[in-house]
């Protein structure tokens, strides 16, 4: 099992490290699924510790210069490992200006991602910061634990507004309630609702636009034969829904979300090289 790789580019390496940011503000530890072509941050928590599930897909040409990989077994051409992204995302606040990152798997003491940054230096030799992250190799027999979630059969799918302004709406809500409403319909109307003993408010959104989705036989999904006006809802934990917005460092190019009423909230963000999903349940 061998890994390496090297960003060169600073544009790319500023923009992984964007990438990581956000994944170490939305999940404490996740799995790191390295293929020939993708890197995965996969976050599948069971629902006893709240249910969040994150997938996060890279493509590995689009940010770097030189990727080897050489997975457990020749059909089974992968690795997982365990890490604390948090780690990463340290290790690559030293690489803001360096002339090249090279991530390599080592195995001294025990399993690390090792991150040599090397810095410009005035004399002709060059000056290198390494930092040395412990990573879990996840065995094969667990991988499946780690598959992609499929795409809830939603009720309502609608894009969002802009992130920004949710995140400000968002924020003044969390002072009020632990919980917030999400709800929407299929004319593009989206609300976020607080209901307490005390206060209730409501922002609206209007004309935010439909997603057009298509199943596999080519019909429209589950919420073919809705009617249009009518709202799904669901209710679900202010704060993590608060540290999804808070998290984005990279502006997506486009963000959705599916709401299954009172079971899910399904976001999809996506960039021109980078697709983040998250899912948040509905509290009872």
């Amino acid at each position: 099992m061998r890994f390496r790789a090297k960003i060169v580019d600073l544009a790319c390496l500023n923009h992984f490290s964007r990438v990581i940011n956000t994944i170490a503000k939305l999940a404490k530890t996740c799995t790191l699924r390295l293929t020939v072509s993708k890197l995965y941050f996969i976050l599948s928590d069971k629902v006893a510790n709240g249910g969040i599930s994150m997938w996060c897909e890279l493509c590995q040409g689009n940010f770097f210069d030189e990727f080897q990989m050489e997975g457990v077994a020749a059909e089974h051409n992968e690795i997982y490992l365990e890490l604390v992204p948090e780690n990463l995302s340290r290790a690559l606040k030293t690489a803001q200006s360096a002339k090249a990152v090279k991530i390599k798997l080592t195995n001294k003491h025990c399993p690390c991602l090792r991150v040599a940054v090397e810095l410009p230096s005035l004399s002709s030799s060059s000056r290198f910061v390494t930092h040395d992250i412990p990573v879990g190799v996840i065995p094969r027999r667990l991988w499946n634990d780690f598959r992609e979630p499929s795409v809830p059969e939603f009720d309502v799918s609608i894009y969002l507004p802009v992130l920004k302004t949710m995140k400000s709406v968002v924020e003044r809500m969390k002072n009020l309630s632990n919980s917030i409403v999400i709800e929407a319909n299929l004319s593009g109307e989206m609300n976020l609702k607080i209901e307490t003993d005390l206060v209730s408010v409501t922002t609206h959104f209007k004309d935010l636009g439909n997603p057009p989705w298509a199943s596999e036989d080519g019909c429209q999904s589950s919420a073919q034969g809705r009617d249009l006006e009518s709202m799904a809802e669901a209710r679900i934990d202010i704060k993590k829904l608060q540290q999804l917005l808070a998290g984005q460092q990279v502006n997506p190019t486009k963000a959705l979300c599916n709401i299954v009423s009172k079971r899910i909230v399904h976001f999809i963000l996506l960039h021109e090289d980078v697709s983040l999903q998250y899912f948040i349940p509905a509290l009872a």
